[in-house]
């Protein structure tokens, strides 16, 4: 982060979607790492494998910071109750050198209690170890009939505050107002947006990160909407722009 304000590139999407999210060059870590360095992100998100094997190279821990995720579900189950298990240590997170551990919480969930729990032992061991701890909070279940409402984000963002985050990364809510509503509950915990799918149309996604901004939100973490994009570098520039000025 800098200045309050924080621009981090999201790659835990093989795991999370599967190779067929990645296509062409954002297949290889390499490519998005270099992306991270060269880009000047304030952080790269990868869960622990990529690290394991990639970050470790002296270049990319001197360029950009690592947030490790450390749980995560894969792309097959499509009922509304999700657990998404930890699948890495905040200590192992630590000594492959990152600054910072994530977490995603499906509110809503049948099992957002034991998410719940996970997390605050999570944001306990990170901040002994002098490290941030991140959640990811998205509404889903039976009873969350609109994930992006400007209520349930509040919720979210809320929730976040409440067990401890750092900083907390939700979804867009449709309007600067309704994501200031967010940014409000969430106190002194910061509030990123999640980058989400591809949008067809890069203005559109350009005037969210604005509308964001405006809000008093940090920033943005995003993957698909750069290292899909024809020219990563460019949009990743104009992204630069809004968030810092």
């Amino acid at each position: 982060m800098t200045n309050g304000r924080a621009m981090y590139l999201a790659y835990d999407h093989g795991f999370e979607h599967g190779p067929e999210d990645l296509p062409a060059k954002s297949i290889e870590p390499k490519y998005i790492l270099d992306i991270a360095a060269v880009g000047k992100y304030n952080a790269v998100i990868l869960q622990k494998g990529i690290a394991e094997k990639y970050y470790t190279d002296t270049q990319y821990q001197k360029q950009v910071p690592l947030i490790m995720k450390i749980n995560g579900k894969a792309d097959i189950w499509k009922g509304g109750d999700l657990y998404p298990l930890q699948n890495c240590s905040v200590e192992y997170a630590e000594k492959l050198g990152a600054a910072a551990v994530g977490y995603t919480i499906y509110l809503g969930s049948a099992y957002d209690g034991e998410m719940f729990r996970d997390f605050g032992r999570i944001v306990e061991e990170a901040h002994n170890l002098k490290m941030a701890a991140v959640a990811w909070i998205y509404p889903r279940g039976e009873f969350v009939k609109d994930d992006v409402s400007p209520e349930m984000t509040a919720y979210a963002a809320r929730i976040g505050l409440e067990l401890g985050a750092d900083m907390v990364k939700i979804k867009y809510s449709g309007s600067t107002d309704n994501f200031r509503q967010a940014v409000e509950a969430a106190g002194k915990t910061r509030v990123v947006l999640s980058g989400g799918p591809r949008l067809d149309q890069e203005e559109q996604f350009l005037e969210i990160i604005k509308s964001v901004i405006q809000a008093g939100g940090a920033g943005v973490a995003v993957g698909r909407n750069v290292w899909q994009h024809p020219k990563p570098l460019e949009i990743t520039e104009r992204i630069r722009k809004i968030i810092f000025g």
